[in-house]
């Protein structure tokens, strides 16, 4: 029943958009929105009272060309219901390619990732851009940048299963190292969702950068904290459907390959405490979304409080990353990959 119901207001979206709204559609995946296939059109359905769509739309076509946006069709709907629909842009999904590809292949799609990463970082975006609930919990306009993550954490300590020491050390982290963050307000784009399910590959090149929902203002490293989560945990962010074929060792060598491509992205000073903050404000917001319904031990590894707590242990995607992670017998039911010492030095 959901899905005819996700059906009607796609199609209603593409009659109000003056288009046919008896097209074949195509359901396909997606977390936050409805979005159906057309042969021609994209359409994305926002269920939520935000209007995030009503931001990407008024962004879009302001985004250099290079950055490869595809063409808006059309923009409406109501709170709760606002559309979205745009051209359809050849291609599938980098990461549901990436199994097949040969390295050669993925070395360039992250070249070229690489060269668009750059045009976007460099685009300011208007000063009246609607703020966003950002999926990091951290703010240009507070007097530290980390001062909604601190209340965060304060209201995170309270949570049932929670451990309190934890929250008290994660504090304690923050406190100590976020002063490597500021400047905050920085004016220059950052996506917001950068992983390979927003980036289009029709075999040969990057067709399109997709879902610019959560793109706002901020230092451009700051994308790094999705994209370094996603290489750790591919299989978190793909569809059911080919979730199975989704490996973690697939991504070993995209982090090495994108600083090798955008090293003026991994050259901020204090580069693994900037990203440990990141990753930080990132899992503190899931864990007031999602507060542990029992113990944490008995919760999944990729819990956000667990996730937490394998970063204040050193035990985090991150230190792997970095080359210095703290062994831990615990960590050797864990399927994250060993990237060696390759990457070590860029963080």
């Amino acid at each position: 029943m959901s899905d005819s119901f996700a059906l009607a207001r796609a199609r209603r979206a593409l009659d109000e958009a003056g288009l046919d709204m008896r097209a074949p559609l195509t359901r396909a995946s997606s977390v936050t929105n409805e979005v159906f296939l057309s042969d021609d059109f994209v359409v994305r359905v926002n269920r939520h009272p935000n209007q995030r769509l009503r931001r990407e739309a008024a962004l879009a076509p302001l985004l250099p060309a290079e950055v490869r946006y595809p063409p808006i069709v059309a923009y409406g709907g109501q709170l709760g219901a606002d559309w979205l629909v745009v051209r359809r842009m050849p291609g599938n999904v980098l990461s549901r390619c990436w199994p097949a590809m040969t390295p050669d292949e993925r070395r360039e799609a992250v070249r070229q990732l690489a060269s668009i990463l750059r045009h976007l970082h460099r685009f300011v975006p208007p000063e009246e851009l609607v703020e966003i609930d950002t999926p990091q919990l951290l703010s240009p306009t507070t007097f530290r940048a980390v001062d909604p993550l601190l209340d965060a954490l304060d209201r995170a300590g309270a949570l049932p299963h929670v451990d309190a020491r934890l929250i008290r050390e994660t504090r304690e982290l923050v406190l100590s190292t976020c002063s490597v963050i500021e400047p905050f307000d920085v004016p220059t784009l950052v996506h917001g969702d950068l992983h390979f399910e927003n980036v289009l590959w029709d075999g040969y090149a990057i067709t399109g950068l997709l879902d610019f929902e959560w793109a706002r203002a901020g230092p451009p490293d700051l994308d790094l904290d999705i994209f370094l989560r996603f290489c750790a945990y591919p299989y978190l962010h793909v569809a059911e459907d080919y979730e199975h074929l989704t490996r973690a060792e697939d991504y070993v060598e995209v982090p090495a390959w994108l600083a090798e491509e955008y090293p003026e992205l991994f050259d901020f000073p204090n580069e693994f405490e900037r990203t440990q903050i990141y990753c930080i404000a990132y899992d503190v917001r899931e864990l007031l979304l999602f507060p542990p319904p029992r113990p944490p031990h008995e919760l999944s590894k990729h819990h956000p409080h667990n996730r937490l707590e394998r970063t204040l242990r050193g035990r985090s995607h991150l230190h792997r990353l970095a080359g210095n992670m703290t062994f831990d017998p615990m960590d050797l039911h864990f399927d994250e990959p060993d990237y060696g010492s390759g990457f070590a030095s860029s963080l």
